[in-house]
């Protein structure tokens, strides 16, 4: 096909030119058709664009039939309103607070709890200088701890000393002396009976409970470090109040008297057997001393009944489950004192070693005694207390270790 006129300037050039579309320059001589179509330049830049159609319906006459989109009505002299679009976020936002945000958003939740509580209850504990300043036995394996019941009525309204049978006794005693220790061998759960005679630093020789009164948590572990050549690590002491609160806590304890017991001095009146107790009950079950014949014998084997049954349950898993339950077992935390230098890992392993006692691979036991005066037996006792000093309880026999020292 021959090639269509060229630009100005000829073939040398070497352009084809496509101003013309159809038909002759109407600048020519002759002039110009109408019906013919004009160059490009004469037809201005816009004369070949393309208009865009809508598609036409073939009902769009009848608007009963017409399937044409109807456009909305505007009223006269208003803007024609743009129809609604739907914000590209929104999706987003949707999947943002989905069902797995509100999971994950409880979970932060609940862990934030149970981490904060832990820290608040532990701020509340009360720190005490328990420890001699010199003449203490050396370091020894293993850890041993100091646990005291005290009877400070300190806190306590005159309505819960009413009601915990407490009385309104002056001065603070311990009811409860424990020690506890933790290492290579079986875990032992020791009890020192309160009316032990022995000889207390600058007092002469008493009753052990005695050393508390007269100096404190420091006299007192001065007196058993001398007494039994055992080194205290950890001092811990809950009161009468923090006792019944923490059975409360973790949902009451269970008991099992092998007989009624009716003591109105400790506020108890319950029947044989095994039962469910509460802290008040179980507070006056670990006191009672004027049911037994053998009196405060069968008081320190209660007293350490108790106390593994809250320390079993304090580390079952409902007690972290349950928020209420958490949140009180830690607040009957508050009631408690302990050395300077006790952090929460030592008290977690105390908490710890009391589920690991009689049943379950451990050792509870009260100090040899000779008589009922209580003097200790030297030669038992002494061979017991060297053996928890030297961390070797799995060669504690059952002639050392029972229940009630005799």
């Amino acid at each position: 096909m021959a090639d269509g006129p060229r630009a100005p300037g000829g073939p040398e050039k070497g352009t084809p030119e496509y101003d013309w579309l159809y038909g002759p320059d109407p600048a020519a001589p002759g002039g110009a058709d109408d019906d013919l179509t004009l160059p490009m330049a004469a037809a201005g830049p816009d004369a070949t664009r393309l208009m865009k159609t809508t598609p036409v319906d073939s009902n769009q006459g009848d608007p009963r039939t017409s399937t044409a989109p109807r456009r909305a009505q505007q009223p006269p002299g208003q803007p024609p309103v743009a129809p609604p679009t739907a914000s590209p976020d929104e999706p987003r936002k949707k999947r943002r607070f989905g069902a797995w945000f509100w999971v994950r958003l409880v979970l932060v939740a609940w862990l934030a709890f149970l981490v904060a509580v832990p820290f608040w209850a532990w701020s509340k504990i009360e720190k005490v200088d328990a420890f001699p300043d010199k003449g203490r036995p050396g370091d020894q394996d293993g850890t041993t701890y100091l646990v005291v019941g005290s009877d400070s009525r300190e806190g306590l309204s005159a309505a819960q000393r009413k009601r915990l049978g407490t009385g309104d006794a002056a001065g603070e005693r311990t009811d409860t002396i424990m020690l506890l220790h933790t290492g290579s061998g079986p875990n032992l759960l020791l009890s020192i009976p309160r009316d032990s005679l022995v000889e207390i630093p600058g007092h002469g020789t008493t009753k052990i409970n005695a050393a508390f009164a007269y100096g404190g948590p420091k006299l007192l572990v001065q007196t058993i470090e001398n007494s039994t050549g055992i080194r205290i690590d950890d001092y811990i002491e809950i009161g009468f109040g923090g006792f019944v609160n923490a059975v409360d806590a973790v949902g009451g304890v269970e008991i099992c008297p092998t007989r009624a017991m009716k003591d109105p001095l400790a506020n108890l009146d319950i029947p044989k057997g095994c039962q469910q107790a509460d802290g008040v009950t179980a507070l006056g079950y670990a006191r009672s001393r004027h049911v037994y014949a053998d009196s405060d014998f069968t008081r320190v084997v209660h007293q350490r009944e108790v106390v593994s049954a809250v320390g079993h349950k304090a580390v079952s898993p409902w007690s972290v489950i349950n928020p209420v339950r958490y949140w009180r077992l830690n607040m009957a935390l508050d009631s408690l004192r302990i050395s300077e230098g006790t952090g929460p890992i030592a008290l977690g392993k105390f908490g710890w070693a009391m589920t690991h006692l009689s049943g379950s691979g451990g050792m509870s036991c009260t100090v040899p005694v000779a008589d009922s005066a209580i003097h200790w037996d030297t030669e038992r006792s002494d061979a017991l207390f060297k053996l928890i000093a030297a961390d070797e309880t799995d060669k504690v026999g059952k002639s050392l270790c029972t229940a009630k020292g005799y």
